[in-house]
């Protein structure tokens, strides 16, 4: 039987002491259980929260006390008031609640689970596909440790990816995607107390602002049926076209030192995925792109509608915020690396743009009439030239949906 260059720790968890009697027997223990249980797909979803919450515990997630909650609920209901005159979409907060950040995780992971195991099953195959065939007989039942320890690692990292983005979100709905349940609007206090901090700025003002987001994000995912599963669709088809780099997971292999548990601990899976540079990936990315530009462009325009002269500080934070998306913040930034989606809207001041010249021109409801349908919204070419796009057409209803066909349905799942 060859030699295979495994060594184990646990991803995100101290390795341990070959010294210590009792650290060897928890760790081995550990390892039994987790080689033990059933398979459930190619994450391990479990060891995914346990990093997570061991990472959240070793930096700090403050609890969220009865003021905070009040605070959110108050928020919330406020930015309710304030979106009723400049959106003809109605709220669609069905439940206010405050998170920390154990709970933001455990609230958006089965949208995770959607978003990442179709990646990390190619990431398996091609882990087995590391074993040379003439080997695969003799390790017989063996090769099943091959697609645990793939789940192992990837739900060890995409842990660690997770405890850093819960770190820094502000809402359910930060990132641009559905990732809570539905009707269920929620702020993490203490990231937006972190995060006003960094902006110099009162924390009132950053809690309603990013209240006003989180409820826009509510009314139009709410209200629109179809956007759910098109905006998750469209990051399911981009994710679809990215491939898995074998040469850099057997590099990554190859640093393993079955004597040094140790040296998989440190093993990382950065850059082991990367898109197909193809048409088809390049219009995929393209779509995905413009879906997220439009939803974000939509709700800053609301947002910054509905905050008008309420809110002192509404210019430097809409510019804040811009900034924000466009950028990435750091974990947002390790997530793109760990599994090669970006999921930032590039063309965000453009569509922001192009939802202010509609209402102009269309006012509020010929603007949010444009979600009825996807066939009715901007395309990224419609990006270039926003005031021909918001103009009215005289061979153009929006009314007239049945020339279109029936709205595509939101997905069970």
């Amino acid at each position: 039987m060859p030699d295979i260059p495994f060594g184990f720790s646990l991803p995100g968890a101290q390795p341990p002491d070959p010294s210590d009697p009792q650290q060897m027997q928890q760790f081995m223990a550990q390892l039994q259980q987790m080689f033990a249980a059933p398979g459930s797909g190619p994450v391990n979803w479990d060891l995914a929260r346990q990093v997570a919450a061991s990472q959240l515990s070793a930096t700090g997630d403050p609890s969220v006390n009865m003021l905070e909650r009040h605070q959110v609920e108050e928020a919330l209901r406020l930015a309710d008031l304030w979106l009723d005159p400049v959106t003809a979409l109605p709220s669609g907060i069905h439940k206010a609640v405050a998170w920390n950040r154990n709970e933001w995780i455990y609230n958006t992971l089965d949208v995770w689970k959607k978003l990442c195991e179709p990646i990390a099953g190619r990431m398996v195959g091609a882990m087995g596909d590391l074993v040379p065939e003439e080997a695969r007989a003799q390790l017989g039942p063996m090769q099943s440790m091959v697609a645990t320890l793939g789940g192992a690692l990837f739900g060890g990292q995409l842990g660690q990816a997770f405890g850093q983005l819960a770190a820094e979100v502000l809402s359910a709905g930060d990132i641009g995607l559905p990732l809570g349940p539905a009707g269920t609007a929620a702020l993490v206090p203490s990231n937006i107390k972190a995060y006003g901090s960094g902006l110099e700025l009162p924390e009132d003002q950053v809690r309603l602002y990013v209240a006003l987001r989180e409820a826009a994000h509510q009314r139009l995912f709410g209200h629109v049926p179809w956007l759910r599963s098109h905006v998750l669709n469209a990051v399911e088809t981009y994710a679809n076209g990215i491939t898995v780099n074998r040469e850099a997971i057997e590099d990554a292999m190859s640093r393993v030192d079955p004597s040094d548990p140790e040296s998989m601990q440190q093993m990382a899976l950065e850059g082991i995925f990367t898109p197909e540079d193809t048409p088809q990936q390049k219009a995929s990315l393209a779509r995905l792109e413009t879906a997220l530009a439009l939803v974000e462009g939509w709700v800053g325009d609301v947002v910054d509608a509905a905050a008008g002269d309420r809110l002192p500080s509404v210019v430097p934070l809409g510019e804040a915020f811009r900034r924000r998306r466009a950028a990435g913040g750091p974990a947002e930034q390790t997530f793109a690396a760990l599994v090669g989606l970006e999921l930032r809207p590039r063309r965000l001041r453009e569509a922001g743009a192009l939802w202010a010249a509609v209402a102009e021109h269309r006012g509020i409801a010929g603007r949010d009439a444009l979600w009825d349908h996807p066939d009715l919204l901007p395309t990224e070419d419609d990006f270039a030239d926003p005031e021909a796009f918001a103009r009215p057409r005289s061979d153009w209803d929006i009314s007239e949906l049945d020339n279109l066909g029936e709205a595509p349905k939101e997905d069970d799942d």
